[in-house]
């Protein structure tokens, strides 16, 4: 990627389950990798295997009528006794 250049992004569905109880909030949070679940990344676009130095990502998530960003969750309701 370019800096300084938009590009769109669609993520994957995560597997994943949380509860939220009234007044809970949701926090996104954005990064360049998942480690140590993947591998790191270094944001160099090298190696990153046999890299030392790593580059400082400046991620930015648009949120614009010319940007538009979306979340969709999916809700599973607490059963009714």
């Amino acid at each position: 990627m370019e800096p300084g250049k938009t590009y769109k992004v669609t993520l994957q569905p995560m597997t994943t389950s949380n509860y939220f109880d009234a007044g809970h909030r949701i926090r996104i949070e954005v990064s360049s990798s998942n480690f140590p679940r993947f591998d790191r990344n270094l944001n160099t676009g090298g190696k990153n295997y046999d890299e030392t130095e790593g580059l400082v990502a400046h991620n930015v998530v648009h949120h614009s009528r010319s940007y538009p960003s979306s979340l969709k969750i999916t809700v599973v309701r607490k059963p009714v006794p």
